[in-house]
């Protein structure tokens, strides 16, 4: 199976925005099966919108795809194009969660934020497009409650 994509294989710059940033959805090797994809991206960066100081998180992206799976080189580059991003823990973690629930259209997809302290509070955001499917094996995402994460 050969898909035309626009990074893999090829040198890719990171993308001046998310705006930017195109993300390739090869299809699912196996449309016919309910399985979970993960990533997680432990060393996730943003701006503050208000200072301009760099912040930090822990993402861990789940979905069961249905009939396109996200390619992983374009999506490290989406995610690092946040690094010059300005934007709310709150929108950042949302809106990665819903850019890929449009694009991709999977059948279930969540992505927990774990965002490391700002002013002493380390803030967590959570989205996802509907409760899993029946029957889903949706390990623990492994993060463990702040105490100095790493």
């Amino acid at each position: 199976m050969t898909h035309d994509t626009t990074h893999l294989g090829k040198a890719s710059a990171l993308p001046a925005s998310p705006d930017e940033a195109v993300l390739d959805y090869p299809p699912n090797p196996h449309p016919n099966v309910t399985y979970l994809v993960r990533f997680t991206c432990p060393e996730f960066t943003s701006l503050c919108p208000v200072t301009g100081q760099p912040d930090f998180a822990h993402l861990v992206i789940d979905y069961v795809p249905r009939d396109r799976i996200v390619e992983s080189k374009a999506l490290k580059l989406f995610l690092g194009s946040f690094r010059n991003h300005a934007g709310f823990h709150e929108a950042v973690t949302v809106g990665i969660g819903q850019r890929l629930c449009r694009e991709m259209q999977p059948q279930w997809i969540r992505i927990g934020g774990y965002w490391y302290p700002r002013g002493g509070i380390p803030i967590d955001v959570f989205w996802q497009s509907a409760p899993p499917p029946d029957g889903l094996w949706l390990p623990d995402p492994g993060v463990p409650p702040y105490r100095g994460r790493g």
